[in-house]
């Protein structure tokens, strides 16, 4: 084994070196089988899902119709992260994503927040989706004639006692991944499929009814927490994912070419979409924000918005864009087309659970990446003797998902989901910023254009993003980084290999977890066999 700096050195001077990560992978890696049409298709499966089909009704509480604007700040923002995580994606095409760079540039303890902030973005997004889904699945069986009780229906803050449907798809998505992760990935294509033609339908029957009068006012609650900013703090959650194709940079044909295609490329195309479908909402049914006596807005997933949608709904009026739980489906009833409307709540009832599985396997990745690094137990990178899964982080990941996704709403999920995200995109525009300086002369394949603007933009967008989150969102970052840091100078700092003076480390093949769940194109070997890792 390669051998490292001596143990002690400075707080931030743990850096694992590019040539021996990049040396590991090699040797060690995962299959590389996924072209830029798979990681295109990845990006777009990861990112479309409950940010557009759900939160569309909390950035209009927030924004009004202004929410159009919260798309294009909140999409600004992802897209200069996108030109940062391209660089480092087709420079260091290793699992990890921004854990890895990270670790690369500036060091183990800032890798570590990191990948403790990813945790925090793929488990509580996890919920959220879940969340989102139990929304859908109960409004159509409401449109069916079945009215699920409130107490099962929804979380304590909405007026139930726990989210029975959020509970249940959770538990199944855990258990599937840990039967086979290859396994239940094999209809990702299909579903994304599935998801884009939803939203094409309601596009195409919503821009025919459009209403001017609908979109005035346009800046109903200003620019603030509870305004536009704030609505794409929130709504930041709808492009949430797209940084899962850098983590499928180590099963990748090419990853210099094809990583920053997959990157940029669903970014571009979500976001296209994601105005359309905004317009549409708005045109068709108004996006006016639900206020209190006093004239002051509501806050989104509260018990005093929810207990005020449900006086709108009992005096008989029809209930508003931003009291919905399946925001989509409500606008197509509402405009004539039931039976439409009920196919969306289908659409999204099948497609948002792949979601969930791919940002429960991002997370058992993530784990599985600082395992090797020796920054978590092994035992978290347990492989099945039957399933060969990594079992044990998996069901972990899954507890975790199921309690959040039980008392939670899909709002305040997104929120607390998009505090860590931003954080790790914002370690990504210094990390590819630091180390254009520190080593200009490596080998480059994708430079971010303009990088001295561009990263500089990401890092400002970010903590923007961030401030402009409720504040026990903020919080919860502050938190949940708080415990991060007792974890690892209780633990992983003295057990790490790079401090252990160990670069080169196994990648606990031949049992390491199998690769990314995306179906291969035709004629494609699957990736995740063990016999065809390197």
């Amino acid at each position: 084994m390669a051998t490292a700096a001596p143990r002690g050195g400075l707080l931030l001077g743990r850096v694992k070196p590019l040539d021996a990560i990049l040396a590991t992978a090699e040797k060690k890696g995962l299959k590389r089988s996924l072209g830029a049409v798979q990681l295109t298709l990845l990006g777009i499966g990861a990112v479309i899902g409950t940010g557009i089909f759900v939160l569309t009704s909390e950035a209009a509480q927030k924004a009004g119709p202004a929410m159009m604007v919260s798309f294009v700040i909140a999409g600004f923002v992802c897209a200069v992260a996108a030109l940062c995580y391209s660089e480092l994606a087709a420079m260091v095409p290793v699992s990890g994503s921004a854990y890895t760079y990270t670790y690369a540039v500036m060091g183990e303890l800032l890798a570590w927040m990191v990948g403790w902030a990813l945790i925090l973005e793929y488990a509580v997004g996890a919920s959220a989706v879940a969340v989102g889904w139990s929304g859908y699945f109960v409004g159509l069986l409401r449109s069916w004639g079945f009215d699920m009780p409130l107490a099962i229906a929804v979380g304590p803050t909405q007026g139930g006692l726990i989210n029975l449907p959020a509970v249940v798809i959770s538990l199944l998505i855990t258990g599937l991944l840990i039967v086979g992760t290859k396994e239940s990935a094999r209809f990702t294509s299909a579903l994304v499929a599935v998801k884009v033609l939803a939203l094409t339908v309601f596009v195409a029957l919503t821009f025919p009814v459009l209403s001017g009068a609908h979109f005035e006012p346009f800046i109903p609650n200003g620019w603030g927490t509870y305004g536009v900013v704030g609505a794409a703090a929130s709504i930041f959650f709808a492009y949430v994912g797209f940084d899962a194709v850098s983590t499928a940079a180590e099963e990748t044909v090419n990853p210099q070419r094809n990583v920053p295609i997959g990157l940029i490329g669903s970014l571009l195309f979500c976001t296209v979409f994601y105005l359309l479908v905004a317009a549409g909402a708005i045109g068709a049914m108004g996006a006016d924000p639900v206020r209190d006596a006093a004239g002051n807005v509501l806050a989104p997933g509260s018990l005093e918005m929810a207990a005020r949608c449900q006086s709108i709904v009992t005096s008989g009026a029809t209930e508003p864009l931003v009291c919905s739980r399946e925001a989509l489906a409500h606008v197509l009833r509402t405009i004539g087309y039931e039976r439409i409307g009920d196919l969306m709540g289908i659409a999204a009832f099948v497609a948002l659970p792949s979601v969930v599985l791919m940002m429960m396997f991002g997370q058992t990745r993530i784990f599985f990446v600082m395992a090797r690094d020796g920054l978590l137990p092994e035992r978290l990178s347990a492989v099945h003797p039957k399933f060969r899964t990594p079992h044990v982080v998996t069901a972990f990941t899954g507890i975790v998902v199921t309690l959040a996704a039980a008392f939670l709403p899909v709002g305040k999920l997104a929120d607390y989901s998009n505090s860590g995200t931003l954080f790790a995109f914002a370690m990504v525009a210094l990390a590819v910023f630091i180390l254009r300086r520190r080593d200009p002369n490596r080998v480059r394949p994708f430079r971010t254009p303009a990088l001295s603007l561009i990263a500089p933009l990401a890092i400002v967008g970010c903590i923007g993003l961030y401030l402009n989150l409720p504040t026990v969102a903020k919080l919860v970052l502050i938190v949940w980084g708080a415990v991060g840091l007792v974890i690892y100078f209780g633990y992983s700092r003295s057990r790490s290999h790079v401090g252990r003076g160990v670069i080169e480390v196994p990648e606990l093949s031949p049992d390491a977890p199998p690769s990314v769940g995306v179906a291969p194109l035709p004629g494609t070997p699957a990736p995740g066999n063990p016999e065809e890792r390197a």
